[in-house]
């Protein structure tokens, strides 16, 4: 489909990628990662052939259909409907669709036969391309991401931000691309929106690539995962699990080679110290001289993952109860949100508070701040001091001050030895903290207010979405903060993973009323799986006819449980792959820290018999990887035809 070869790209005075390349095939589900300022975006758009590489060429299939989420699309205006844009998706069918109606307009006062096949002509073209369809798989589509009967008639403009993003996914998702491109598409979804595109990422029959800060997200829709990190493409056939893994294993083994080679290097260059004045050794100094100037340097392994010592604690502790509601109303017209409802927060509890937008889930958050009116109860208990961190955090900093004076007025007694370091912990080190707020991302600014609010000293915080906008560091170290914090907190966030590492308890709102699930995450999310089989809505792209039909029987049922068979069949083969490739790459490993023991080094003899085993070992992994990729190929080809 596309091929990168050995492209080079520069920008802002830094190589972004340096000789890298990429091949991109059909039906790959692929996740591009990498920290932020590292050129995911841009690499997205060099695909597209909005940007030209320095260096290299991008070579594409003369019919590849692309679609591009991406955040420019948060400019569109119209006062068109949310249906009427999404419908813009099928361009050539509403050609089509108008000449019908303009010959069926006709044909109310001429009846001439040319006019009565051209129409009958159109029409068969139409009805090919799926034309009688469009109306109800575009209503599907905006259903499955959250809009209305009601919210699909209102105009685009209307709407906030994230919601037109939603539109604009719609769009996109309609157009049937050979290769999808979605530039963080979980940023504007919330928890069902976010779970019904996996569904229909399982039934895409194209390839595409996903930029995501959403880990659990890419485990789920992934199955590849290619890394930009120092100017460098890298890339790992696994999901994002699988990338950890695999990426810590590469790493050991570079290290080793780097490290072997570096001893070998210093030996040749104390032999050449050593004998390049003496006539009878200065042909075999010389010799390793050109030996060592051909050499194919190994890099050591660079460590850039943050290293967090940042701590903080409660001031001083609350009582048992740390707020109670009783009967609560909460209505905003005639949308009411609460009804009868209660609830209690005790000390300790790390809630996450979950649902549908739209549900109302800030506004209980601001219910249990006491910061929004409502008829009912809350009664605050003893000694809780309260942090709330939301939005409006980020939009007080003061613009004109830097992120060092900022936190330093936060924080007068500390010392500004203690801000730096806090501040490092939250990624901004040297120079950084002197930048001033106004010029700092959406992403930078979020870590500043978070930081603020974590120095607090509160007993009870109350945070609103604070992984939006943070990068898979950013959300590490609050995941971090959070697991050793001795006070009491409800979150509000649709990222998953985040959710499942800090929370003790699940909050949702049903009926108008809060409840609680007494667990994690995964046990909350098993658990109403079993409770209440989610109704998947399913749009398969790239099908001939996107109408519902009716499940074929026998044959079909059979040669579909033969399929199944066939790929757990190979799931299993693929699992015994994995457990061997792990064992011979921990064997590798072991022969490569033998080469670090001072008795084998100094014996040439043995050191070369183990370089020799090392070889052969790499070979072993080299054929076993091969191999796992096979079957790889041979699950994803099954999985298509299904």
């Amino acid at each position: 489909m596309i091929a990168l070869n050995d492209i080079s790209f520069e920008f802002g005075g830094r190589w972004l990628y340096r000789n890298a390349g990429w091949h991109i095939k059909p039906g790959e589900r692929i996740g591009l990662i990498g920290k932020n300022g590292t050129g995911k975006s841009t690499l997205l758009r060099v695909i597209t052939g909005e940007y030209t590489p320095a260096e290299g060429n991008v070579s594409r299939a003369n019919s590849l259909k692309i679609g591009f989420l991406n955040q420019d699309l948060l400019s569109y205006d119209t006062e068109n409907s949310v249906h009427e844009v999404a419908l813009e998706a099928f361009e050539k069918q509403l050609v089509l669709h108008a000449q019908i109606e303009a010959i069926l307009h006709k044909l109310e006062h001429d009846y001439s036969g040319d006019l009565i096949d051209k129409l009958g002509n159109l029409q068969q073209e139409f009805e090919a391309m799926g034309g009688y369809e469009m109306e109800y798989r575009t209503h599907e589509v905006l259903a499955g991401l959250g809009f209305t009967e009601d919210d699909q008639k209102r105009p685009l403009r209307s709407f906030s931000g994230g919601w037109r993003m939603r539109v604009m996914l719609a769009k996109i998702l309609l157009t049937e691309p050979d290769l999808l491109l979605l530039d963080e598409p979980t940023n504007h979804l919330d928890l069902p929106a976010i779970q019904w595109l996996e569904t229909y990422l399982d039934n895409f029959r194209g390839a595409y690539v996903i930029v995501s800060h959403d880990r659990f997200f890419l485990d789920r829709v992934v199955n590849r995962i290619v890394e930009v990190r120092h100017s460098k493409i890298n890339h790992y056939a696994g999901n994002y699990s699988f990338y950890l893994q695999e990426k810590v294993l590469r790493e050991d083994i570079q290290q080793a080679q780097y490290e072997n080679q570096q001893r070998q290097i210093r030996e040749a260059e104390r032999f050449i110290e050593r004998f390049k004045a003496k006539a009878s050794k200065a042909s075999q100094a010389q010799s390793r001289v050109k030996q060592l100037e051909k050499l194919d340097r190994v890099e050591a392994v660079e460590d850039d993952e943050p290293f967090v010592s940042f701590s903080f604690t409660a001031g001083i502790q609350a009582g048992v109860d740390i707020v109670r509601l009783r009967n609560v109303y909460k209505a905003y017209g005639e949308k009411v949100i609460l009804k009868n409802s209660e609830a209690t927060i005790q000390r300790g509890d790390k809630i996450a508070l979950i649902g549908a937008n739209g549900l109302g889930k800030s506004t209980v958050l601001r219910i249990i701040a006491g910061m929004e009116s409502f008829d009912g109860e809350r009664l605050p208990g003893y000694n809780v001091h309260q942090s709330f961190y939301a939005q409006h955090q980020v939009e007080a900093l003061n613009l004109a001050n830097n992120i060092l004076d900022e936190m330093s007025l936060f924080v007068r007694d500390k010392g500004e030895t203690y801000v730096r370091n806090i501040l490092g912990c939250f990624l901004f080190t040297g120079d950084d903290v002197y930048k001033k707020i106004k010029v700092l991302s959406g992403g930078e600014k979020s870590r500043v207010a978070l930081a603020k609010t974590l120095l607090s000293e509160a007993n009870f915080l109350l945070l609103d979405e604070p992984t939006n906008h943070l990068d898979m560091q950013s959300i590490q170290i609050l995941m971090q903060a959070l697991s050793q914090y001795n006070g009491t907190f409800i979150t509000v966030s649709h990222d998953r993973y985040f959710l499942s590492e800090v929370a003790n308890k699940i909050w949702y709102i049903e009926n108008q009323d809060v409840k609680e699930y007494p667990g994690t995450y995964a046990e909350y999310e098993d658990w109403n799986k079993r409770r209440k089989p989610e109704p998947a809505i399913i749009v398969t792209a790239k099908s001939e006819n996107t109408t519902p039909q009716p499940k074929a029987e026998s044959s079909s049922a059979a040669t579909d449980n033969k399929k199944k068979n066939e790929i757990k069949k190979l799931r299993n083969q693929l699992e015994q792959m994995e457990g061997n490739i792990s064992a011979e790459e921990l064997e590798l490993k072991k022969l490569q820290e033998s080469l670090t023991n001072p008795e084998i080094f100094g014996d040439y003899n043995r050191m070369m018999v183990i370089e020799k085993d090392v070889k052969a070992q790499q070979k072993k992994i080299e054929v076993l990887q091969n191999e796992w990729e096979s079957i790889i190929l041979k699950i994803e080809e099954l999985e298509h035809l299904e």
